[in-house]
Parts: C-alpha cells; structure tokens; sequence
C-alpha cells in the first residue's frame, strides 16, 4: 500500500484516503419516518422483536375490536407474558411506541404506560422510563440510564450509561452523569 502511494505522489496524482472511510450509519437515521426493518424478526430465537411485535400484534388486536379482536388479544397478551418473562422486560402493552425500536440487549428494561417513544430510538439494557416520559426521534438511551418523568427528550439526543435524567433534554444534545448534565451538541434553531 505504501509502495502503491509513493508510485501515485512521484506521478503527480493523489489518493484521497478521506474517501475510503465509510459514513457513519447513524448520520442517515430518520427521526420522523419510522424504519420498520429494525424491528423485523431475523431468527427463532430474537426476544426483543418478538417482544415487539407482540405489543404491536396486541394493540392491533385491541383496535379492531369484536370477538375476534378479544380473542386475538388475549392470544397476543399471552405471548407477550412470555418475552416479557424471558427478557425480565416491562415493555407496557399500552405505551406508545412509534416504529424501529431498537432493543440491542433486551433485559431488564423498564417503560412505564405513559411513556411515548418516537421513532427509530434505541434502548439499551436496564434502561428505565418512569413517569410520563416523551422520547423523540432517534434517541439512543444507554445501559442503565433512568428517566425519570414527566420530561422530554429531543430527537436525535443521545443519553450516557448510567446517566439519571430529571430534566428535559434539547434535541441533539448528549446527557451524561448522575443527576445528568448536557455536555455536548444541542441543535439550534435560527
């Protein structure tokens, strides 16, 4: 490889290795268009997007009403008991969750029925919603983090491990430390 940039220098030319270094794959994520792939069940054994889906299935069921509706419903409540019970996750069945959840290590995660969680966020292990709890677009939550509500937090904000939220969070800032404080980037608006 150094040879090959030597020969390329001595004839003049120059090789960008800027352009070699992929983007990074977080830039490109929506937080307003949910991207159902993230919760799509790849394997037998997946427990966070069967959990999912079970909550899904469940509020769909419950939605459309009618026998076959309360029948569908108490099947999905059933199955829902199930991940909860393999994940040790309290995932409420009637939380709002917009689409493309991510639960990358789904144990011990803790969502209190009040909580709306927008689109394409990720939830790290342990990580506790309590109270009224408004997640925006892409937010990354990391292990241990608690939020503690009512409290908003802005789309693309990222929130540290361990980290105990009290207060609302500016869209794209990072909060870290106990209580959590922002130590970088929050977006303005002009």
């Amino acid at each position: 490889m150094i040879k090959l940039l030597h020969r390329l220098e001595k004839h003049g030319q120059r090789l960008d290795m800027t352009a070699q270094i992929p983007d990074d794959p977080d830039a490109n994520v929506s937080a307003d268009v949910p991207d159902w792939t993230r919760e799509d069940v790849r394997r037998f054994w997946d427990p966070a997007p069967k959990l999912l889906r079970s909550i899904r299935r469940y509020q769909a069921a419950r939605q459309r009403g009618g026998a076959i509706g309360a029948l569908a419903s108490k099947y999905w409540v059933l199955v829902h008991w199930v991940w909860s019970l393999v994940t040790q996750s309290e995932l409420h069945l009637h939380c709002r969750i917009d689409g493309g959840l991510r639960l990358p290590h789904p144990t011990g995660i803790i969502v209190h029925p009040d909580c709306v969680i927008g689109p394409n966020c990720m939830l790290f292990h342990q990580v506790t919603l309590s109270g009224a709890v408004k997640v925006g677009g892409h937010v990354d939550i990391g292990a241990g983090a608690k939020i503690l509500g009512p409290l908003t937090i802005g789309d693309h904000a990222r929130i540290g491990a361990n980290a105990v939220v009290t207060r609302d969070v500016p869209a794209g800032a990072t909060a870290v430390g106990i209580p959590a404080r922002i130590i970088s980037g929050a977006l303005t608006s002009h």
